[in-house]
């Protein structure tokens, strides 16, 4: 799972956020939201031994009506 491994779009967004200090505090809140859902996810993988399924079925949203991208590699 590519969130242990700190491989997948939510630790990438942190990365993004810590590289660009122009974002002042207006990224500190939605750093809190994406490290408050990072917690929640871990205490569902160690229930459950998957990932959540909104983060499963996740969806890139520009992939158009009926069309679905694969995005598999997230969580390898």
């Amino acid at each position: 799972m590519a969130v242990l491994n700190e491989m997948d779009r939510f630790h990438l967004v942190e990365d993004v956020i810590d590289r660009l200090p122009q974002l002042g505090a207006k990224a500190a809140y939605f750093k809190q939201a994406i490290d408050d859902k990072l917690f929640e996810h871990k205490q569902y993988i160690a229930r459950y031994g998957d990932d959540m399924p909104e983060i499963r079925d996740w969806q890139w949203a520009g992939a158009g009506k009926g069309r679905k991208v694969d995005t598999s590699a997230d969580n390898v």
